[in-house]
């Protein structure tokens, strides 16, 4: 991570920064755009060794042992990616690389923590951290040694189109000029390898992706940006949007923002969007700004990073990490940090936390109702509100409408996305029919289909159907 050397370039970067904000009048997210984005499948965290991944050693991640064996990693990614899948809906994840880890003792079983990742569907960013061998102070000094390095990389993953190759992390002492030819020898030595599965890092502390952007010759990759706090100060809300947006320029279609993050220890809330706090109006407006305009983001960290005194990982994480060997669990210390990194990826509203709630229809003033209270598979209806058991639906950070303590979720049958699909309860499963989002408009659309929660006017039975903005497709959420 960047702040392991940001530090060194702190004083450079805030006087560019403040700048540049000086010169640019605050935006608003209603302003004018970049180009839409066709990153947003991007929805990952990193996975990063403990200390961070800027380390002249093998690279040894949070959770496993440089004793493991390949099957033992294995076994343990396996259950840290069911945790990012299950608390977060994450599907990439960023994992680091250097010389002392790959083509090693060690390599064989780091392959480990690769190959469990592609099995579950991830995608995987695979990124050289500076080690002092190949490359020092952010610099590549050893070509040698990172054309090995990446040779033996591309051998084993080259053709799996699930892992994608960032050829170094923060590259701060290159000009932008010098990355981008470093850049463009690398992707000339594996012509094999398609450009889209190749991420190039901003020059500097991947901050700068509009000199990568413009240079023709790396036309076609995806660009890596980074965005903290302290490498530019304190804003307010609409400055920090104005900065990021300035960052992207016009390259939103190519951006992934593939290292930002915040505070989740401390007990901000990121609901607040009143809060006076740098790290809550720098969280909400980079969350706002990745869903405007689709750009795909990797949180830091998902585990694992610096270790922060008083504690045993970097008070940064999304994930806390439970349990020994391979019986390992993870925990979401921050739920409304959580909301706010889901609502970048477009799965939840941002500010829905877990809790439970009546759902009263604005059309015919009943509320959203489990027939019998039945346990049973059966349609959902409306009925007088009456705070029942039948009637008190839990909205989890997953994005599920749960009922009966969590026995039923509200699942769109068949997997259905046609007008007229039936909604009724089901075994929670974790399939995104079982999934809703709670729009500012009262609507509660599916994230499979789109379509809306409806209520049939004349059968008072509920289903999907498109969302047409009918006081029978709003409803209230209502403390139970």
């Amino acid at each position: 991570m960047a702040r392991s050397r940001a530090r060194r370039h702190l004083t450079r970067i805030l006087t560019c920064a403040l700048a540049a904000l000086g010169a640019v009048p605050a935006a608003v997210l209603a302003g004018s755009s970049p180009a839409a984005a066709d990153t947003a499948a991007f929805r990952g965290v990193n996975w990063a060794r403990l200390g961070d991944n800027f380390h002249g050693g093998p690279l040894v991640l949070h959770g496993l042992s440089n004793s493991d064996s390949y099957a033992t990693v294995l076994a343990k990614a396996d259950t840290i990616y069911t945790g990012f899948q299950r608390n977060l809906g994450a599907n990439t994840v960023r994992l680091p690389i250097n010389t002392y880890t790959v083509g090693t003792t060690w390599w064989a079983a780091y392959t480990g923590a690769i190959d469990a990742a592609t099995a579950k569907g991830f995608k995987v960013v695979l990124s050289y951290w500076d080690d002092g061998v190949a490359a020092s102070g952010g610099r590549i000094v050893n070509t040698s040694a990172f054309n090995n390095m990446w040779n033996t990389v591309v051998t084993r993953y080259g053709t799996n189109d699930l892992v994608y190759f960032e050829p170094m992390n923060e590259p701060g002492g290159h000009s932008a000029a010098d990355w981008a030819n470093v850049v463009n020898n690398w992707l000339n030595a594996r012509p094999s390898i398609p450009r889209a599965r190749v991420f190039v890092s901003g020059a500097g502390l991947n901050t700068d992706i509009k000199s990568m952007c413009a240079d023709r010759r790396l036309d076609g990759t995806i660009l890596s940006l980074h965005h903290y706090t302290f490498f530019s100060g304190a804003k307010t809300y609409d400055q920090w949007v104005t900065f990021l947006r300035d960052a992207i320029g016009s390259c939103a279609d190519r951006t992934v923002l593939d290292e930002f993050g915040a505070p989740m220890d401390t007990g901000l809330n990121y609901h607040d969007a009143t809060s006076t706090d740098n790290f809550v109006r720098y969280f909400r407006a980079t969350t706002a700004v990745l869903r405007e305009l689709r750009i795909g983001s990797i949180y830091w960290p998902g585990l694992g990073g610096k270790v922060t005194a008083g504690q045993s990982d970097d008070w940064y994480a999304m994930q806390k990490l439970h349990g020994t060997g391979t019986n390992l669990t993870l925990s979401t210390p921050n739920a409304s940090g959580l909301d706010r990194l889901r609502y970048a990826w477009g799965l939840t509203d941002g500010g829905v936390p877990d809790r439970v709630s009546l759902l009263r229809n604005l059309g015919t003033g009943q509320c959203l109702d489990i027939p019998g209270a039945t346990t049973a598979n059966i349609q959902v209806q409306v009925y007088p509100c009456g705070n029942t058991a039948a009637q008190r639906w839990t909205v989890t950070a997953g994005g599920q409408l749960t009922a009966l303590a969590g026995q039923r979720c509200l699942d769109a049958y068949n997997r259905g996305t046609a007008n007229g699909t039936v909604v009724g309860t089901y075994a929670c499963n974790g399939g995104d029919n079982q999934r809703w989002t709670i729009g500012g408009d009262g609507t509660i659309r599916g994230v499979q289909s789109g379509l809306c929660l409806d209520v049939n006017t004349t059968t008072l039975k509920v289903q999907l159907w498109a969302c047409w903005g009918g006081d029978n497709q709003k409803w209230q959420v209502q403390n139970a």
